[in-house]
C-alpha cells in the first residue's frame, strides 16, 4: 500500500510540475532590439507588448550594454512623467530578469539622461494564467486617433515610427484620422494605393490635404495608405497604413503565422486599390523549452518508479 501511495503522490506531482512548466513564459524585452532608446519612440515597445500574452509566472528580460542601459521597475505616476527619483526595482546588470509574480500592471523605464523621454518605456498588463479566454471587446463609438500622438506628423527618422504607433490600435468604420503637420513646415498627407505607398511614388495620388490639422474620416472598410509628397519624406519614413474594419464585423487577426498583417483590398473613400500594409515588429514570444522539461520530468518520474517497485 506505501508503495502505491508513493506511485500516486509522485505521479500528481509531476502532472503539477509538467502543468506550471508548459504554461510559463520567457519574454525577451523587444526581442532582437533588445531595451535601448528605440528608433521608433514609445511606439516600438507598445506595439511589442500587444503582441505578448503576460501571466503570472512569466518572466521578463531585459537585455542592454552595461553601463549604457539600465531598467527600473516603477509606479504608473513615475513611468508617465519619467520620473527615475524613487523607483521600486533598479537593475543595472544585463540580463535583467523580472519574474511577473502578481496580476496587475507592471511599469519600467530607462533611468539614463532623457532616455526614457526618448521611448525607453514598457507598460505591461499581467493575467492571472495562460489560457484563460480574453474579453469580448465591448461595443464602443467612433473613436479620433492623432496620427503620430505629440510627435506629429513629420518625417520621423525611419519606417518603423508610424507603423509601431499603429501597431495594436483597432480602426474601424466611422473613425477619424487626424494629421498635425508641424507649425513652420511645409508638408502635405497624401491618400495613395499600395503600390504608390510602397515606392513612395507620390505622382499618382487619390487626394492630397494640405491645411493643418488635416481631419480624415475612415468611411469605408480596408487598408488605407498616407504618405507625404514632399522630396523624400516618404522615403525617410513619412508614410502610414493602417486597416479599417467594418463597425459590427471582427478585427483581423493582427498577424498572419508569419507574422505579416493579413492582407485586404483597401476601398479609401468610395476608391478602389488593392494592397496591404507592412507589419511592423512581428516577432512571437519567446517560450520555455517545455519539451525540454517535460521529457525530464518523465524520466525522474520514470527513476522513482522503477526504484519504488524494485526496492
Amino acid at each position: 500500500m506505501g508503495k502505491e501511495l508513493s506511485i500516486a503522490l509522485l505521479a500528481i506531482a509531476v502532472v503539477g510540475l509538467l502543468h506550471s512548466t508548459a504554461a510559463m513564459e520567457t519574454h525577451v524585452v523587444g526581442d532582437k532590439i533588445g531595451w535601448v532608446v528605440p528608433p521608433g519612440g514609445q511606439y516600438t515597445y507598445e506595439s511589442w507588448a500587444t503582441m505578448h500574452h503576460f501571466a503570472v509566472g512569466d518572466l521578463l528580460v531585459f537585455n542592454f550594454t552595461n553601463g549604457d542601459q539600465d531598467v527600473a521597475r516603477v509606479t504608473k505616476e513615475a513611468f508617465d512623467n519619467c520620473n527615475s527619483t524613487d523607483p521600486i526595482t533598479l537593475k543595472t546588470t544585463s540580463p535583467a530578469n523580472f519574474t511577473l509574480n502578481t496580476t496587475g500592471e507592471y511599469y519600467f523605464i530607462g533611468t539614463k539622461d532623457k532616455h526614457c523621454e526618448l521611448g525607453q518605456k514598457l507598460a505591461i498588463n499581467v493575467t492571472a494564467e495562460h489560457g484563460s479566454p480574453a474579453p469580448s471587446p465591448a461595443p464602443r463609438g467612433p473613436v479620433t486617433y492623432v496620427v503620430g500622438d505629440k510627435l506629429g506628423w513629420l518625417v520621423p527618422g525611419g519606417e518603423q515610427a508610424y507603423a509601431a504607433w499603429a501597431y495594436g490600435k483597432t480602426f474601424i468604420v466611422g473613425d477619424t484620422l487626424v494629421f498635425n503637420i508641424v507649425n513652420g513646415t511645409q508638408d502635405d498627407v497624401a491618400l495613395v494605393t499600395k503600390p504608390a505607398y510602397e515606392n513612395c511614388t507620390t505622382n499618382s495620388t487619390i487626394a492630397v490635404y494640405k491645411n493643418s490639422p488635416v481631419s480624415i474620416l475612415l468611411n469605408t472598410s480596408g487598408e488605407h495608405f498616407f504618405i507625404s509628397t514632399y522630396d523624400r519624406h516618404c522615403l525617410l519614413g513619412q508614410k502610414l497604413a493602417i486597416n479599417v474594419t467594418s463597425s459590427t464585423a471582427q478585427p483581423p487577426s493582427a498577424k498572419t503565422p508569419s507574422g505579416s498583417m493579413a492582407p485586404s483590398s483597401p476601398t479609401p473613400h468610395g476608391t478602389s486599390g488593392p494592397g496591404a500594409a507592412h507589419a511592423p515588429f512581428s516577432s512571437a514570444p519567446s517560450r520555455i523549452g517545455s519539451g525540454y522539461f517535460t521529457f525530464l520530468l518523465i524520466a525522474v518520474a520514470a527513476f522513482f518508479y522503477w526504484s519504488l517497485v524494485t526496492s
